[in-house]
């Protein structure tokens, strides 16, 4: 691993605050994820189980973890980690991986209680048989569309068929609630990334220039982040010129920037799993023409407005009407929509849609989209994107502006505070074109 590993005493916290929200006599069980394969005898690069990660900070495939605080045997089975062992073989291809003592050290989960996979059937089933009721864990993101079965799909399956007597309840909607509110210690690692971010973004905004190529841009990041021990990008990259920054996911960053245009970018550092998530809009030039200047100020003027709203007790329905209608304003002030069609519009479909078509934002953590219900309110302790963008195909430009936003209970925190977002700073930063080394 590039990064420094987090202290053990957040994973143990993080398993402690888990285990008192499981019904007497019960067993949970986290995977890790697969390592999928790509062509011929190639592999995409492995990211661990978010889940996984939370409890036990083991970023190594093969790794399955079993708490059952009420166990027979407190001393012995209350967690249990099952990690892939090694021999010179693998060390010689793959490199060095977890040892009992190593992964003792990362979860504070105790030696003797850590064996190796190849024993988990075994004890798993000794287990069951003194459980009554099981926790099994499934992607229940709502955006999740899983077209692959997953490991925890698998185990899932084997379980159900294996045991059937059993009661069985849903690990997922108990990891999201404690997930979504952050520990200091999470905080701490989510700014690293927030940090790194921001280190990217500088050297960015000093490389810009016409004829630069979105794919540089792309480099520019990718080295900044790297250099400072992130695996690289939160998300893949979206940089976006001219017309490009009107598609809202694009991924192509192929195109050379032009004098004139303006350039979105929607790229962000991870840091040891936990992810930054920052959007920013430059003049290629260096300079905002007048009329983009004003764009960027009416999305500047909706994202203080979206911080400002984003409270402990809100819906994310009403945040994100109230943020519709602040850019609703905004639009008619541009010239983009006339107050009599607004007067006139069908409530189900906000005319502001056609510039600004997407939430104004997200939980963010251990995923980029992290884990939380909208059907719940905000909290002290979440950590959200704000994020609000217009996108004017006819004018062949976009500007999206987004910060990471710490909800605290008498006040925000916003983790990019440090990082330019004034029309002003932005060109500041960017005549200063000091281009790094």
């Amino acid at each position: 691993m590039k990064y420094t590993p987090p202290p053990a005493s957040l994973f143990i916290e993080n398993r402690r605050r888990l285990a008192a929200r499981l019904q007497p006599n019960s067993l949970a069980a986290v995977t890790a994820n697969d390592i999928l394969p790509t062509n011929a005898d190639g592999t995409l690069p492995f990211r661990q189980n978010s889940d996984l990660f939370y409890l036990t900070g083991v970023d190594q495939e093969e790794t399955i973890l079993i708490l059952y605080p009420d166990a027979f045997d407190q001393d012995k089975h209350t967690e249990l980690l099952f990690i892939r062992e090694t021999n010179d073989l693998i060390a010689t291809w793959e490199g060095e991986k977890l040892t009992k003592e190593r992964a003792s050290e990362l979860t504070g989960i105790p030696e003797k209680n850590i064996h190796w996979t190849s024993a988990f059937a075994t004890l798993w089933r000794t287990l069951m048989f003194q459980a009554q009721r099981v926790y099994l864990n499934l992607n229940e993101h709502p955006r999740a569309h899983v077209s692959i079965e997953t490991r925890e799909t698998r185990f899932a399956r084997e379980c159900l068929h294996d045991f059937p007597l059993h009661s069985y309840d849903r690990l997922a909607p108990h990891l999201a609630a404690l997930r979504s509110r952050k520990s200091a210690e999470e905080l701490k690692l989510l700014q690293q990334a927030m940090d790194i971010t921001e280190a990217g973004f500088r050297r960015v905004a000093q490389f810009v220039k016409p004829g630069v190529g979105e794919w540089e841009v792309e480099a520019e990041f990718a080295h900044e982040f790297i250099r400072r021990q992130s695996r690289g990008f939160a998300y893949s990259p979206i940089i976006g010129t001219g017309k490009n920054a009107c598609v809202l996911h694009y991924l192509d960053n192929h195109a050379v920037c032009q004098d004139g245009e303006l350039l979105l970018l929607d790229v962000a550092a991870e840091y040891a799993n936990y992810n930054a998530d920052l959007t920013r809009t430059l003049p290629v030039n260096g300079r905002f023409t007048k009329r983009q200047r004003k764009v960027y100020n009416a999305v500047l003027r909706v994202f203080r407005g979206g911080c400002d709203f984003l409270r402990p007790g809100v819906f994310a329905k009403d945040w994100n009407a109230y943020v519709g209608e602040l850019m609703e304003k905004e639009l008619v002030d541009l010239k983009l929509l006339k107050m009599k069609d607004v007067k006139n519009q069908d409530p189900e479909k906000p005319l502001y849609k056609k510039y600004f078509m997407h939430g104004v934002g997200h939980h963010l953590g251990l995923d980029v989209h992290d884990v939380g219900s909208a059907t719940e309110p905000v909290a002290a302790g979440n950590v959200f994107t704000v994020e609000p963008g217009l996108y004017i195909r006819e004018e062949g430009m976009a500007v999206r502006l987004e910060n990471d936003i710490l909800i605290g209970k008498t006040s925000n925190t916003d983790l990019m505070a440090n990082i330019p977002i004034e029309a002003d700073e932005i060109e500041e930063l960017m005549a200063s074109a000091a281009r790094p080394a």
